[in-house]
């Protein structure tokens, strides 16, 4: 085998929505103004008994089934979240017990909004290293649990949700090399710390960012897999904020690509987003099997991560 390849996807939200109408009863906002701001219409949220571990099982699930697989097929789960309550066992360990994965390896990632390309590129590689024959990715977050939900430039923004994808062997690479950094001495324009946590963010530094440096580095990610952004068929960002959405998508140049807008009804669900979004797009026929798409995370550590995949 020379690579690897995304064998299914699948993804799942709480039954709860919260409305901007809701919101605005509960701190001084309107629905007029975070459309205008961050392009959000409604959010996902688990209840108190929805655990991050279940929404990732939920997601995980349905990506095993359209896979045709069963929890004994897989030998490595990664988990990417960055809103696990307890340290041990791991949310990877705890979504394994749930579904009856027998003896796999378990590991969490956390790289906040890019943990599931960052994840994606931790299974593709242990897949052509001969670590493992097929690995359940999934990105799960609740970020309505570290939500301020007195501060109205934050709270509008998160939801919850998780998404998933089964990678296997592949005769032709069909996941792109990876193409990943950080600016670690900015870590601090998204954070989410304290006692209880909570999580905070410097939005016009983290759009600046995003809207000026980003672009090059995608770009980058498509040569590396031997393509141009025009060749793309769609192009999955992370979920953060129409705003930001829109214009790195314009400056990469993917003029032929759908571009992923599951944030309007999802809001930011930080590592879920990406493969939430990607998961719709393939269910709602926007992109079909074979088609490039680059699916590119960033955010929290001011962290980043994106390669080109075909969908399955």
């Amino acid at each position: 085998m020379n690579g690897s390849r995304i064998a299914a996807v699948g993804h799942y939200q709480p039954a709860k929505v919260l409305t901007n109408e809701d919101l605005a009863g509960l701190v001084d906002t309107s629905d007029e103004w975070i459309r205008s701001r961050v392009g959000i219409r409604t959010r996902h949220i688990a209840g108190p008994d929805e655990p991050v571990d279940e929404l990732a099982a939920h997601a995980a699930a349905k990506a095993l089934a359209a896979a045709g697989l069963t929890p004994a097929d897989i030998d490595l789960v990664l988990v990417a979240t960055s809103t696990a309550v307890d340290r041990s066992p791991n949310m990877a360990a705890r979504v394994a017990a749930r579904l009856g994965i027998p003896q796999a390896a378990t590991m969490d990632l956390n790289v906040v909004c890019a943990g599931f390309t960052h994840a994606l590129a931790t299974a593709d590689h242990a897949v052509r290293a001969g670590g493992a024959s097929r690995v359940l990715v999934i990105g799960a977050d609740k970020m309505s649990e570290v939500a301020d939900w007195s501060d109205r430039t934050t709270c509008v923004l998160v939801g919850d949700g998780a998404g998933a994808a089964v990678v296997e062997a592949a005769d032709e690479p069909a996941i792109g090399p990876v193409l990943w950094g950080s600016v670690p001495e900015m870590g601090n324009a998204v954070r989410i710390e304290g006692t209880p946590p909570r999580f905070a963010q410097e939005g016009q530094s983290v759009y600046r960012w995003a809207t000026t440096q980003l672009p090059p580095i995608a770009r980058r990610a498509c040569e590396r897999a031997g393509l141009e952004p025009a060749d793309l068929a769609g192009v999955v960002l992370h979920q953060a904020n129409l705003r930001i959405i829109e214009p790195l998508a314009e400056k990469i140049g993917a003029v032929n690509a759908v571009v992923a807008r599951d944030v309007t009804e999802s809001g930011n669900t930080s590592a879920a987003s990406i493969p939430l979004a990607f998961s719709k797009l393939i269910e709602q026929g926007a992109v079909v099997t074979g088609d490039p798409v680059l699916l590119f995370g960033f955010g929290g550590n001011l962290s980043y991560a994106g390669q080109v995949v075909r969908c399955p």
